[in-house]
């Protein structure tokens, strides 16, 4: 958004007194702009009133632009699609730190640095004990991720812009050996150590299903796949989870709480969970000649149906994420040669949806969700830990919007306001005398 004084104004009048208000309307480099109402309540004695703040603008960024009605999502200016087919994570990671593409000495010592940040402390270890071997994956990385303050006091000093780069550097680099730790408690299986010459992706995948008993081969089409499905879900403006990190940080509070908030928040089914519904649909629908039953519960207004994975809230045309991952989705598939039913269902939801009439007049095209949920069942992930490698993605996001709130000279703690419906005042009544 523009520092530069506001051209254009917004003029409120009151009916009652015939009394008027202007406010300025702030521009931004794309999209509508913003009518700065900072100071409603000091003249109007009025606040908004606006359930979920899907109207509302919290914060300046220059992080994440989307344009839902266009299919846009771009990351510091860049596409999306050019990110994904150009890049790889740990570029868009360094472009959502600090604002620009690296050149190839940053990129050497950004990846180095990452890579020598992987492991953990060994101490960790003994937390995995305390949980249940059939707790949830992300109630244990909830957990997890916030005591990494108990192990890295060198870097809890917000205000010391060392400390905070530190701190996102853990947290991006430790994040997947603590997901990866979590699948392997689940399985009973021993935790596997980062190795540094491994890509990132690479390292994540053999961490999570690597074994010390025999040599762990990298297939370069899932790690590529891994790859795009990381650089997809990096970071998606203020979605709940990342308004949630920056309410948690507006407090101070150190960067592992605020991550380790943002992880509770995405773990609620509205949020984080649609790649895992997708599964869990196509196990309701069961086998190919059902699908035109379902297809027909998905069209009728009055059935509580919907096929999960097609069309998207924000993007009213179309997911551009989808379009990438779909790719990536076809060359998994067809490289691991897996004869699944579930994926071959998938598949051919797919096709009918893309062909029949009422889904492509209402936009209703598969989404993001639809290909992660397919790719990382192919890779052999449970359905519960589909949500964790959202986190593993939405890390860096999440870090990056931290980092930015926190640079913010006007930075104040959040404080939403509310419309009270409750009793008005009321006389106490001595407990012998209340009916």
């Amino acid at each position: 958004m523009s520092n530069t004084p506001a051209s254009k104004t917004f003029t409120l009048t009151d009916d009652d007194n015939g009394q008027s208000w202007q406010y300025p309307v702030l521009e931004g480099t794309a999209g509508p702009g913003v009518i700065d109402i900072r100071k409603l309540y000091a003249d109007t004695g009025h606040f908004t009133f606006d359930p979920s703040f899907t109207a509302t603008g919290s914060c300046k960024s220059r992080i994440t632009y989307i344009d839902g009605e266009e299919g846009i999502l771009m990351h510091r200016g860049y596409t999306i699609e050019d990110l994904a087919e150009k890049s790889n994570f740990m570029e868009v990671a360094y472009l959502l730190l600090y604002g620009d593409l690296p050149n190839q000495k940053q990129r050497s010592k950004f990846d180095h640095d990452i890579t020598y940040h992987t492991m953990v402390h060994e101490q960790i270890n003994y937390f995995f004990r305390g949980f249940r071997r059939d707790a949830h994956p992300m109630a244990i990385m909830c957990g997890i991720v916030a005591a990494l303050s108990a192990f890295y006091h060198d870097s809890l000093d917000i205000w010391d812009p060392d400390q905070r780069e530190i701190s996102a550097h853990r947290l991006i680099a430790k994040i997947p050996t603590l997901a990866a730790m979590t699948l392997k408690y689940s399985l009973g299986q021993p935790f596997m150590y980062p190795r540094n010459d491994l890509s990132y992706s690479e390292n994540f995948l053999y961490m999570c299903f690597g074994l010390p008993a025999e040599p762990y081969r990298i297939n370069p089409v899932l790690a590529n796949a891994m790859d795009k499905i990381l650089i997809l879900h990096a970071d998606h403006e203020q979605n709940a989870s990342t308004s949630t990190v920056r309410l948690a940080g507006s407090s101070q509070a150190n960067p592992f709480a605020c991550i380790s908030a943002g992880i509770a928040c995405l773990w609620g089914p509205a949020h984080g969970g649609a790649n895992q519904e997708v599964l869990e649909m196509l196990d309701q629908i069961g086998t190919k000649d059902r699908i035109p039953e379902f297809i027909e519960k998905a069209k009728d207004k009055d059935d509580p149906f919907r096929l999960m994975g097609f069309g998207h809230r924000v993007y009213k045309n179309f997911d551009p994420r989808a379009g990438v991952l779909k790719k990536a989705c076809d060359e998994v598939l067809n490289d691991l040669g897996i004869n699944d039913p579930r994926l071959e269902l998938a598949m051919e939801l797919e096709r009918i949806a893309l062909e029949d009439e009422y889904f492509v007049e209402r936009k209703l095209f598969p989404n993001v969700d639809f290909y992660s949920g397919i790719i990382l069942k192919a890779m052999g992930f449970p359905t519960s830990m589909f949500t964790v490698l959202f986190a593993v993605a939405r890390t860096v996001g999440w870090i990056s919007q931290w980092k930015e709130m926190i640079e913010e000279p006007a930075l104040r703690i959040g404080r939403p306001r509310q419309l009270y419906t409750g009793p008005a005042k009321r006389s106490y009544v001595p407990v012998e005398d209340r009916d």
